[in-house]
């Protein structure tokens, strides 16, 4: 073989590489340029969630065993799942999206992933800017659901929510048996938008082998998206189930309808305007896989009803729920014994009482505890009634720090209620009359044992012989130590001026602290005219105290004297019922008063002979009453 041949073989041979190598390069960039037009056709509404950690734990958001789970999450569902990367957020498809059935007066089918409310941001209208039209939505949305559904409406119902569990929670591996959850969702008139993404906020959450059905109850809706819309809608979702109330039968015995229908071995009870964050279920069925008479609620996180702003906060702020004497549901710090008593912050801790609005319990021990209170109408009670039955009858109630679920609190109720009916006050002596004891004097004072019809409570008072429950002293000793018990207070009932029929009247409620006490006509129905002096001086109500931290400079001037948090330290909030009926405030050395008009509470230099300087404590006596 020559020369020339010889070296035109061996350039032959050197070129062969490094045309591979071009043809290599060529299909990648193919390949590329495809895969960018393929997310780019893509439904923006497709692209469902951010998954970022807290600002603070962007590595472990990314990396390390965080990362890792989500790698395995998605390597299982590769053939329904993409990974793309938005400047310096990472986004997952889940699955794919049937398309929206939306009904005709709703326009926005598909949103961009970078559109209003996207990582639970606020959206903020200015609604003096709107058009004609848009003005009618936006006032209109607000009245008929009384949160701003014309931004909930330009949201879209996959929305992207931060990762806002703590960083330790993202660490932990529930390993407990395998069990299925359904979930009961009630609702009546709801908003399309705000219904869906709460549906939405379920599924793509939720692990689909935890994740028995979704069972829609329908509590007789009247509105037109609810009804042909909403069916063709569930049937394209797969495990929705609608279930349809044949008349208005209220919350709580739409949930028994609910709950009848379930498959599933944990029942996880939600309201329908709600959104599910990352990993919220697995923390709620571990302490039931451990143990079925252990009830757990969510963490519940505030969605703004005007922004659907995103609210969360740190474990070390976490709630536990109480009641006040008023029978109504109010939130807590977690108190010191609990706090010892459990190893870690993000070990489930033990609450006296639940809200009510979300919660998951077994199905079997929802069955054995009772149910609900079916004698209960529409809506209040409800919660402290099966609050107080689950510890009392052996069960434990706690919430789980590592579950989160959003709730839009609204103002104000947008339903129709019975008519002629006080049902939160009925059902509330309902749960005073089977499980209160000696302890409902103190709710029936309130309303001066005026408790109206009620109806028949035999059949509860049988469950609870039956359930061999402890009693309600044992709940006050255990469960609640932390309560104020109204019989120790020194007096109690409406404090009246001895020179006119006006007594002292406030709202002792959080929403009404900081906030002055006046005066107003004697009414004789409690309510805000109800208060107690206890042992240590206080002007009470529940957790609210009468409070005047001015001095002689203050004196004669109206409305000093506020409400404000007991603290149970005296001071501000000492004061002496003395036998001339005087009120007296040792630390101004000062004098309760009413102003001349009848109107303001004053502090004044003590004066023995001004009636308007007296007062009196009028007080029914504690007696059981017939009905006992």
């Amino acid at each position: 073989m020559s020369i020339h041949i010889r070296r035109y073989l061996f350039r032959f041979i050197l070129l062969i590489p490094v045309a591979w190598l071009l043809i290599i390069l060529i299909l990648l960039q193919s390949n590329e340029i495809s895969t960018k037009s393929s997310d780019n056709n893509q439904p923006n509404d497709y692209n469902s969630n951010h998954r970022k950690g807290r600002d603070a734990d962007e590595a472990d958001a990314f990396g390390g065993d965080v990362f890792r789970q989500l790698g395995n999450r998605i390597a299982s569902t590769i053939n329904k799942s993409a990974h793309i990367e938005s400047s310096s957020e990472a986004v997952r498809v889940i699955h794919e999206k049937p398309d929206q059935v939306v009904p005709p007066q709703l326009e926005n089918a598909k949103q961009s992933l970078n559109g209003p409310g996207e990582m639970g941001k606020a959206f903020e209208v200015n609604k003096d800017k709107l058009t004609p039209e848009e003005r009618r939505k936006y006032d209109e949305g607000f009245q008929k659901n009384a949160f701003n559904c014309y931004v909930s409406d330009l949201i879209s119902i996959h929305r992207s929510l931060p990762d806002v569990r703590d960083p330790g929670c993202r660490k932990i591996d529930y390993k407990a048996p395998r069990v299925t959850a359904s979930v009961v969702m009630c609702f009546h008139n709801e908003a399309w938008s705000v219904l869906l993404r709460s549906i939405h906020s379920i599924i793509d959450r939720t692990p689909a082998d935890l994740l028995k059905e979704i069972i829609l109850v329908d509590d007789f809706s009247d509105m037109d998206h609810l009804k042909k819309p909403l069916d063709d809608y569930a049937k394209a979702l797969g495990k929705v189930v609608i279930v349809r109330q044949p008349k208005r039968e209220g919350l709580i015995r739409s949930r028994l309808v609910g709950a009848a229908a379930v498959k599933g071995d944990v029942i996880v009870f939600l309201d329908s305007h709600i959104e599910a964050t990352e990993g919220w279920l697995e923390p709620l069925m571990d302490p039931i896989s451990a143990n079925r008479t252990t009830v757990v609620t969510p963490v519940i996180d505030v969605i703004d009803d005007s922004t659907f702003k995103y609210n969360y906060g740190a474990v070390s702020s976490l709630s536990v729920g109480g009641f006040d004497w008023n029978l109504q549901f109010n939130w807590h710090g977690v108190p010191e014994r609990e706090r010892k008593r459990r190893k870690h912050e993000l070990e489930p801790v033990r609450t006296p009482t639940m809200a009510g609005g979300l919660f998951a319990i077994s199905r079997i021990y929802f069955e054995e505890l009772g149910t609900y209170d079916a004698g209960m109408d529409i809506w209040g009670g409800e919660n402290l009634e099966m609050s107080f039955r689950i510890w009392m009858c052996g069960g434990t109630l706690v919430t789980a720090p590592c579950s989160h679920v959003g709730h839009i609190f609204r103002k104000r109720s947008p339903y129709k209620w019975l008519p002629g009916v006080n049902v939160v006050k009925k059902n509330a002596v309902r749960v005073a009359e089977v499980w209160l004891d000696e302890y409902k004097k103190y709710y029936y004072e309130r309303f001066n044992y005026d408790l109206g019809e009620y109806g028949d409570v035999s059949s509860r008072k049988l469950l609870r012989q039956k359930l061999q429950c402890k009693s309600f002293k044992w709940f006050l000793t255990e469960i609640y130590p932390e309560q104020f018990i109204p019989g120790d207070a020194v007096a109690s009932g409406e404090i009246r001026n001895v020179a006119a029929g006006f007594c002292v009247d406030g709202s002792t409620d959080h929403k009404n602290y900081h906030k002055p006490v006046i005066g107003y006509p004697c009414h004789s129905q409690g309510g805000n005219q109800f208060f107690m002096l206890s042992k240590l001086g206080e002007i009470r109500r529940d957790d609210g105290c009468l409070d005047f931290s001015g001095g002689v400079n203050d004196a004669n001037k109206d409305d000093k004297v506020i409400v404000y948090p007991c603290h149970g330290m005296k001071g501000n909030q000492q004061w002496q019922f003395k036998e001339n009926n005087q009120i007296y405030h040792p630390v101004s050395n000062l004098c309760m008063s009413l102003s001349d008009d009848n109107k303001h509470i004053r502090m004044s230099q003590c004066d023995d002979n001004n009636q308007r300087f007296k007062w009196s404590w009028k007080r029914k006596p504690l007696n059981e009453t017939s009905k006992a």
